[in-house]
């Protein structure tokens, strides 16, 4: 996307929300809706129209994991660490990740391609170790059917 077109989002985004009390998380979400990520670009408007400093934009935008500052990966896969999927191996199924992909928990695989984002809890205890691919949840995972996901997704088969 252009940069020009990116920055027309981010002001169309403040021109409708900036009046709004509290108005910073939803400002963030839509521009990540429209743009894909919130560009380094959008931060000094972001603080510009809130009366806000480019620390405090900055912060909310670090501390929250969901807010992404460079362009999406083209898969996201998100593990779920909580005490039962923790229990039943997904402690392995994110090193088996991190390996494979060359990436850390909250990383990108260098081809752009897969982007993993540990969450705490995926509503499918029942079905430990679980993951959510793309928006689609996989249950009762282990290495083989890791293995299998990840083939078809980087072959750019339905994940």
């Amino acid at each position: 996307m252009p940069d020009d077109l990116q920055l027309q989002i981010v002001r169309n985004v403040l021109e409708k929300l900036k009046g709004t009390p509290g108005a910073l998380l939803q400002i963030l979400h839509d521009i990540q809706q429209g743009v894909g990520y919130i560009p380094d670009a959008a931060v000094p408007e972001i603080a510009h129209a809130l009366n806000l400093s480019l620390a405090e934009v900055r912060g909310v935008i670090t501390f929250y994991h969901d807010f992404r500052t460079t362009p999406p990966a083209r898969h996201t896969l998100r593990l779920c660490h909580a005490e039962s999927c923790q229990s039943r191996g997904a402690g392995q199924l994110a090193a088996q990740l991190r390996e494979r992909l060359n990436l850390d928990d909250h990383g990108t695989s260098p081809d752009g391609q897969v982007s993993l984002r540990p969450v705490y809890c995926l509503g499918a205890c029942a079905c430990s170790p679980a993951l959510e691919l793309d928006g689609r949840l996989h249950a009762r995972v282990d290495a083989t059917k890791l293995d299998e996901l990840l083939n078809r997704c980087l072959e750019d088969r339905s994940c």
